[in-house]
């Protein structure tokens, strides 16, 4: 199970601000040909609104291939710019793809996708609460500084050889 999502995880990639997974990694994971996906794609074309689904443009494709890091295998294999799927979108996938093997790895898909997003409201959490501390610190900062000049007068008071009479 952990090997499966470490898979998924691994092929999610952030396209135009979204959290997509490519057409071939998800026709990989379902057992079937990119082709075969994209053509059930394409018959049920009004269940992939742009927020479920869209085709990367040249540039994007470009730009993803150069900073991607790909086998010769995998470079060979994407010609063409892939069909990128959101959230939302994997989900529809369950919908036209009804073979076992979908169901399964849609609900792994799924569960991974939902695992980042609680993920990212936690890790948004610490940060508000970083930024509240700091504020504070900031707020108390000339009582910290006063603080160690009153220490260091003290101890420089101390530290002086007193010489007796």
């Amino acid at each position: 199970m952990l090997v499966m999502e470490q898979k998924i995880l691994s092929r999610i990639y952030v396209v135009r601000g979204e959290k997509i997974m490519l057409d071939r990694d998800l026709a990989e994971l379902y057992g079937i040909e990119t082709k075969v996906l994209k053509q059930a794609v394409k018959r049920n074309a009004a269940r992939f609104p742009k927020d479920f689904m869209f085709e990367m443009t040249e540039n994007e494709f470009k730009k993803w291939r150069e900073k991607t890091i790909l086998t010769a295998s995998d470079k060979q294999g994407l010609r063409y710019a892939p069909f990128c799927f959101t959230e939302q979108g994997v989900t529809m996938l369950s919908c036209i793809l009804n073979s076992k093997t979908a169901i399964e790895v849609n609900l792994r898909v799924i569960r991974v996708f939902v695992k980042m997003r609680e993920y990212a409201l936690t890790h948004k959490e610490i940060l508000l609460q970083l930024a509240r501390l700091e504020k504070e610190v900031k707020g108390n900062s000339k009582d910290i500084e006063n603080i160690f000049m009153v220490i260091k007068e003290l101890v420089e008071k101390h530290s002086t050889p007193r010489i007796e009479k």
